[in-house]
């Protein structure tokens, strides 16, 4: 086991949401999070008080605790101007908001202590179509996918209570070479070549990334995204108010 780098992130906001009817016909969504005060139990699937939509593609014990980098806001604000959506933690539907942790410094696998919780980093996220109609940008899922920008899942190993303010502190680091921004290049890429893609499959990598790069592997092809990203027909574009 590589020896994991000293890293202590302060956690500024633990957020959680409840899914609610969202944006087009028949959807549900959690996505709109807010912030919570004083100790939060982190169970196996997530915050306690926190919901999803549509659990066929969102929680789960894989995709347990979203992270998303509040640094990238900054960025996003000099990209789409001044949204009210961007203006506090949420806007992605994280649950953890954090500065001094990017998909550049996050590998694969990584285990992190928060509170009496331990988390480990399962896979980084797929973007879907609700992130067009939340900040009223018709490609915003296509534009965090193509940054890189996307954040991560954490599945919960041990549960516990931790509350804002508390610090992520990396435990273990067992795979150093595979950050997640690396993963991602591989995966939004679009990437077929088997001397890239084959070492892959000796990571511990989710169940449905893992097919997908067995897919890739056996049909030389790549997987169509339209509807994750751009989802059902939106119809009218939605107001950038949220």
């Amino acid at each position: 086991m590589t020896t994991a780098p000293e890293i202590h992130v302060r956690v500024e906001a633990l957020l959680t949401g409840v899914a609610v009817p969202y944006a087009r016909p028949g959807s549900r969504s959690g996505i709109d999070k807010r912030p919570r005060s004083g100790p939060l139990r982190i169970t196996a699937t997530g915050l306690d008080g926190d919901e999803q939509g549509d659990l066929r593609v969102h929680g789960g014990v894989d995709k347990a605790v979203h992270h998303y980098p509040f640094e990238h806001y900054a960025t996003w604000r000099s990209e789409l101007g001044e949204l009210p959506v961007l203006a506090a933690p949420g806007a992605f539907g994280e649950n953890i908001s954090s500065e001094g942790l990017d998909e550049g410094s996050v590998c694969i696998g990584d285990r992190f202590a928060l509170g009496h919780a331990v988390l480990e980093v399962s896979q980084g996220r797929q973007p879907c179509w609700k992130l067009n109609d939340r900040f009223g940008v018709p490609d915003m899922a296509r534009r965090v996918q193509d940054s890189g920008r996307t954040g991560w899942y954490y599945r919960v190993l041990q549960p516990g209570v931790a509350e804002a303010g508390d610090t992520l502190r990396l435990l273990e680091r067992p795979w150093p070479d595979w950050s997640l921004d690396r993963l991602n290049r591989l995966l939004f890429d679009r990437v077929l070549d088997p001397l890239a893609l084959e070492p892959l499959l000796e990571l511990p990598l989710v169940p449905s990334w893992r097919r997908l790069v067995e897919r890739r592997l056996q049909l030389h092809t790549v997987e169509q995204w339209g509807p994750r990203i751009d989802g059902p027909d939106p119809g009218p574009t939605p107001s950038r108010e949220s």
